[in-house]
């Protein structure tokens, strides 16, 4: 039986709203649902809200850069994130905006309490200002070289090349990526939250309420020491206005998981429950959150200290997941792995993707491959070798020979008890999050169910005069074997699960067949409906072409960047006039020479002929090419870039190339017939 019935809130961690959810996102939304469902299904009252995560300033450039204003960007990647979700059907009781009333409400209440406090310090910092766009700029909205090792084209926090970490300021050759001017210094008095003030009761909190693999890095971050956190931005600025502050905005990061707290309560408004009941701070309900293991600092320092200061309730639960890679790679556009919800639901059912993630699902942060081979051997021989099969050899002979009327009685009740049995553990894996453990416990349901049948042959007794009692006895042991597997997958084959309700009948039971402890009292002289397939093969061909679909559909995105928010997406700059275009001096070169750069990561000393001069050019371009890959070549270059010298010698122009970064990156080939030297017009 279940235990007491308990009060429970879920959230998952908020997209941004500036792109659309891919493959990698719903591991975390699917493993959410999926706890969700089963706590539903065992009695509690569990309730899921999420929202968009839509302030900052990437979606006010990308507004902008779009041509819409920022509403109309959140509210069509809104519109989109929702059909997503339900078609991988994400259960959300409460979807919502960060750009709400009841979080604009919240922000501030949170703010003042902690100001109050003798919790936020003011002082003035030095930051990157672009003198054109008059905004101050972000760390990774800073371009330059690294002062480290020289590699160009480094983002203001980080070099890819070295690793290397740094402020802005101290990149070399800086420039925005907004406007693409050279950035100025300037000061401004900026609002800190002293994260400091909290270490005891963090230290405290962090140990009984987070994984203990995140433990080990969270205690990092404290003998390192906790710093103050910089909780506002200057305009413009997306986002909400700071009381009493005016031209200081809140940091997206700051009023991002008050959204949780804003889903809820325009929740309980619709539903009239007692916001207050869940997030006072002597509150017994439960409250859990679900985020990837990339943003754990803010959920489990950041958030809870900014509760505590508030004067509200802290999670039970901050669980932690890793990421996805496809075929054992990082999801790469080139290669179609970087699957968006949109396209591989054209191919393929979601109950597929839920189940292959329930099976790969552990409690921890370990990250979860997604083998597109494995992926279809798995589904087809788990859900439609072992479990629809159970249904579909038993069905028929019910319907045609006892006009669907299960047995009296079940002719092997220890085999029966004992699949009611099994749910104990089962349940103890989901309520863990061990959803790999549930999964192969499930199928060991099944093996014994299908075994049995085997051993049965209820077609051979069909056949045979006067044993239609023991066909009728073995599909209705049968029959009830698949419920209780079913019933046991329902949290993550929810509709599957649905349409084998109606297969058999159980709303003519008058109570919910698929309740947890439902399974205890077996189908016995009961009317089952007429049996449809529930589930098919996944064949190659459709991995294939949503495969290619990916790939496709990604490079028209990239093309055309202005039809579809595309995520990570470098905003464009300003317009220039024809005559600036005009000295761009683009000429056609021959790769006469490529060789590895000693100590760079990234680059690669070209030596390209112009048709009787040579120049020497450092390019970055390592991740996709091999030196002997490129000799003989034509390309393109900028041949009237002035010298730059860098760390590793004079480079003297630029080659032009394409793609999103890493292994996606083309340099441009001119058709056959040009000659080195020739220019571009």
């Amino acid at each position: 039986m279940t235990n007491s019935k308990r009060k429970i809130l879920v959230t998952s961690a908020l997209p941004y709203a500036n792109g659309p959810i891919h493959l990698g996102h719903l591991v975390e939304y699917i493993q959410t649902d999926i706890w969700v469902r089963f706590q539903k299904q065992r009695g509690h009252d569990c309730t899921y809200v999420c929202a968009d995560d839509a302030h900052g300033t990437p979606i006010m450039l990308k507004a902008d850069q779009m041509g819409v204003t920022p509403e109309q960007l959140i509210a069509r990647v809104s519109e989109e994130h929702q059909r997503d979700f339900a078609g991988f059907m994400v259960g959300f009781d409460n979807y919502y905006s960060t750009h709400s009333p009841e979080n604009r409400e919240f922000a501030s209440l949170i703010y003042r309490r902690l100001n109050d406090g003798g919790h936020i310090a003011r002082r003035t910092i030095t930051q990157a200002f672009d003198p054109e766009k008059q905004m101050f700029l972000p760390d990774r909205f800073v371009k330059g070289e690294c002062p480290k090792c020289g590699a160009a084209d480094q983002y203001g926090d980080s070099c890819e090349a070295c690793g290397a970490t740094y402020s802005p300021t101290e990149l070399k050759n800086a420039y925005s990526a907004v406007s693409g001017a050279k950035p100025v210094e300037k000061e401004s008095e900026h609002f800190f939250f002293k994260l400091g003030d909290f270490e005891q009761f963090l230290r405290s909190w962090v140990d009984q309420h987070v994984q203990q693999q995140m433990i080990h890095k969270l205690n990092e971050w404290f003998e390192a020491g906790l710093q103050q956190w910089d909780i506002s931005r200057d305009a413009p600025y997306w986002g909400f206005e700071i009381p009493d502050a005016p031209g200081k905005y809140f940091y997206v990061w700051l009023d991002a998981p008050i959204g949780y707290m804003a889903s809820f309560k325009n929740w309980c408004d619709k539903n009239d429950v007692d916001f207050d009941e869940y997030w006072n701070a002597a509150s017994d309900t439960e409250l859990y959150h679900f985020i990837g293991k990339d943003i754990a600092y803010f959920h489990t320092l950041f958030w809870p200290a900014m509760l505590e200061g508030a004067g509200f309730r802290k999670p039970n639960g901050v669980f932690c997941h890793g990421f996805l890679t496809v075929n054992g790679q990082k999801m790469s556009k080139s290669r179609g792995t970087f699957i968006m919800a949109e396209t591989y639901l054209k191919y393929l059912r979601p109950e597929y993707l839920r189940y292959y993630f329930a099976a790969k699902l552990g409690s921890g942060i370990d990250d979860i491959d997604l083998s597109l081979d494995d992926f279809r051997m798995r589904v087809n021989a788990d859900l439609v070798n072992k479990v629809v099969n159970i249904a579909s050899r038993c069905a028929g002979f019910i319907a045609k020979k006892f006009d669907g009327q299960l047995a009296e009685r079940l002719v092997q009740p220890e085999l029966y008890d004992e699949a009611v049995r099994a749910g104990a553990s089962i349940a103890d894996a989901y309520e863990k999050r061990e959803y790999a453990r549930a999964m192969r416990e499930i199928m060991q349901v099944a093996d014994r169910a299908n075994q049995y049948i085997d051993a049965a042959e209820p077609w051979v007794l069909a056949k045979q005069e006067g044993r239609e009692q023991d066909v009728q006895d073995c599909c209705t042991l049968g029959i009830n074997l698949f419920r209780v597997i079913l019933s046991y997958l329902a949290p993550v084959l929810p509709q599957v699960a649905e349409e084998a309700a109606q297969f058999l009948n159980l709303a003519s039971l008058n109570i919910d067949g698929f309740a947890w402890d439902a399974v205890e009292t077996p189908l016995l002289g009961h009317r089952i409906n007429k049996f449809k397939p529930l589930m098919q093969r996944v064949e190659p061909d459709a991995i294939d072409k949503m495969i290619e679909d990916s790939r496709q559909s990604l490079a028209a995105a990239a093309a055309n960047p202005a039809q579809k928010a595309v995520p990570d997406m470098e905003p464009i700059a300003d317009t220039i006039e024809f005559p600036d275009f005009a000295k761009v001096d683009l000429r056609i070169a021959k790769i006469a020479r490529a060789e590895h750069v000693e100590g760079a990561d990234k680059l690669l000393r070209l030596t390209l002929d112009l048709g009787g001069e040579t120049r020497n050019v450092f390019a970055g371009i390592k991740s996709a090419y091999q030196p002997e890959q490129l000799e003989g070549k034509l390309t393109v270059m900028v041949a009237n870039l002035a010298p730059r010298k860098m760390k590793f010698g004079v480079s003297e122009g630029m080659v032009l190339a394409a793609g999103p970064g890493g292994k996606d990156l083309w340099i441009l080939e001119p058709h056959e017939g040009a000659q080195p030297g020739m220019r571009i017009k």
